[in-house]
């Protein structure tokens, strides 16, 4: 089985990282998988994509995903119709928010049922947590909630492996929390 994600970020928002997390605990759950970022010219705050790929077998497409099965939005104010272009239609959207779900789906485009959709509160879980607004760790906490994509020790292994000390313990700590947290509508 073959699994696409999509991630919407800005930069400096971690989006790239996040990616790369979980594509590392896919690795160390055996997965075969692939990470890596769109962005033109690089600057803070402007709209960037990353992108993984996980399967059972090696993966042979190099290119960009256009038809997800997950879309990971790290930035509400990204949330639009055109953000949901080419997710299938069984697909999952994992966004930052809190506050009205039917504000979620209109901003989207889309109404109850037309994809699962998890609700995560990153921004406030990574302000009290972290002390500051990367929510890309908190945005993984989401993603586990699924159960199928990575296995949570993997992802603590893979954020041991990319920071160190009380860093890699808070981001850690807000995975699990935001797994918890995380609502599906």
């Amino acid at each position: 089985m073959l699994i696409e994600i999509r991630w919407h970020g800005r930069g400096g928002q971690g989006v790239w990282t996040a990616s790369n997390i979980v594509a590392t605990a896919a690795a160390y759950g055996g997965k075969y998988a692939q990470s890596f970022p769109a962005f033109g010219p690089e600057r803070s705050g402007a709209p960037v994509l990353s992108f993984t790929r996980i399967s059972d077998e090696p993966i042979e497409v190099h290119s960009m995903v256009y038809n997800p099965d997950i879309l990971v939005i790290l930035d509400y104010t990204l949330l639009s119709p055109r953000i949901v272009e080419g997710l299938k239609p069984e697909g999952v959207i994992v966004t930052n928010y809190t506050g009205d779900v039917n504000s979620v789906l209109e901003r989207l485009g889309i109404k109850r049922g037309d994809y699962r959709v998890l609700l995560v509160p990153a921004s406030k879980l990574a302000l009290e947590i972290l002390r500051i607004r990367a929510t890309n760790t908190a945005m993984i906490g989401g993603l586990l909630k699924l159960g199928y994509v990575v296995k949570f020790e993997d992802v603590k292994k893979a954020i041991m492996e990319r920071f160190t000390g009380p860093v890699a313990e808070k981001n850690t700590v807000l995975v699990e929390r935001a797994m918890s947290e995380t609502i599906e509508v």
